[in-house]
């Protein structure tokens, strides 16, 4: 694909990865993902914002064809993902000098091999003239890395904005057109990235929006031409607000804990409570933070493996406290043969979540009728509790 033009001072010079399904080693990618760099030509200096993924190197060396002089490399963000063919362009274009933070500078060096001598940091709120084009440089720390900044073009109005509002979504749309789409794919990003550091993103989104934006151009996802669309999904997805919903993730080695989490998700959808049920066997990570994002409760279902929590709720437990959402309370079901130590296995992993913890309900064996009104009561403190909210 082809570099393509937004107007006549600025052209989308990304790369689509239809293909890719995973990122980190760790976060599924069920639509792919796209890496968007944009060159800014100004009547004196051209500069290239955020660049792509190595191994979609020749795509954006080949869009750059043509291309005479690049003055400005800007580094939103170090992640290889968007610093990865840095390297490349510098040689490419001996002339040009890489613009960072001042913390992004080490981190490009270490990273990549970029001689200090070809990097120039920037300031927050520093402009960089290219002649009737201005770039300012607002930083952006722990978005989601401590040295990410954006750049805004001031004649224009669009926010490069690198991670920040981004989405995994391979697709051939320059701008948003399919709302419910993007939306998914951009919930999903929040959730698994940008989720942490929920606090910190809330003071920098109220740093963005004291510009004037027309539009605002990732470097995941397509370009928001009508940005009120993503910032008002972030005023929602950061602020300290939940929803009468459950997130239930569970496994079931022999059908007693899978019976429990039935009965439950029954009893709360009675008492107007939304779930979200996971079988942690077959469950998309990404599905599960994002039904985090927004939810006020989390109930964890466990059998019981050597005395202790199943080894996939263990992994279940540590992303949700590496995720740090909003949760207001949580409770723990499950079962066990002879013995367990799970409920207290797995409130030690959860110490990042300021939640409530409500009674856990654990049964020896097959639930029976006993169990089956445990569950009860536990649907009953977790729908009072919800219409207090």
């Amino acid at each position: 694909m082809q570099g393509r033009k937004i107007n006549d001072s600025v052209c989308w010079m990304g790369a689509v990865d239809w293909n890719r399904r995973l990122f980190d080693s760790l976060i599924p990618l069920p639509d792919g993902t796209s890496y968007n760099a944009y060159l800014v030509r100004g009547s004196e200096k051209t500069a290239l914002i955020d660049s792509a993924d190595p191994a979609k190197s020749d795509v954006l060396l080949n869009q750059l064809d043509g291309i005479a002089r690049i003055d400005y490399l800007v580094a939103n963000h170090a992640e290889q993902d968007h610093s990865g063919c840095l390297s490349l362009l510098l040689e490419k274009y001996p002339g040009a000098i890489v613009v960072s933070t001042p913390k992004a500078k080490g981190m490009l060096s270490d990273l990549l091999g970029i001689s200090e001598q070809r990097i120039m940091t920037v300031e927050d709120g520093q402009t960089l003239a290219l002649g009737g084009k201005t770039l300012e440089f607002i930083h952006t720390p722990w978005v989601h890395w401590p040295e990410t900044m954006c750049t805004y073009l001031q004649e224009d109005g669009i926010l490069f904005s690198c991670d920040f509002f981004g989405s995994h979504l391979a697709t051939t749309d320059l701008y948003v057109v399919d709302q419910a789409a993007v939306y998914e794919a951009a919930k999903r990003y929040y959730a698994e990235i940008m989720m942490p550091f929920r606090s910190v993103i809330r003071k920098n989104l109220a740093k963005v929006e004291a510009h004037q934006i027309k539009m605002i151009a990732p470097s995941h996802g397509p370009v928001y031409d009508r940005p009120g669309f993503i910032l008002d999904a972030y005023r929602d997805w950061i602020s300290d607000a939940v929803k009468n919903e459950v997130v239930l993730p569970y496994i079931s080695m022999h059908g007693s804990t899978q019976k429990m989490a039935d009965h439950l998700v029954g009893a709360l959808a009675g008492r107007g409570v939304k779930v979200h049920l996971f079988d942690l066997t077959v469950t998309d990570i990404g599905k599960l933070a994002i039904a985090l994002v927004d939810a006020a409760t989390i109930v964890i279902g466990t059998p019981t493996v050597h005395f202790g929590a199943h080894p996939a709720v263990y992994y279940a437990s540590h992303l949700a406290n590496a995720l740090r959402p909003k949760l207001r309370y949580a409770s723990i079901i499950g079962s066990y043969g002879w013995g367990t130590k799970a409920i207290e296995q797995i409130a030690g992993l959860i110490p990042n979540l300021k939640v409530e913890i409500i009674e856990p309900v654990m049964c020896r064996s097959c639930p029976q009728c006993e169990t089956l009104a445990a569950l009860d009561k536990l649907a009953d403190a977790i729908a009072d509790r919800h219409a207090k909210l």
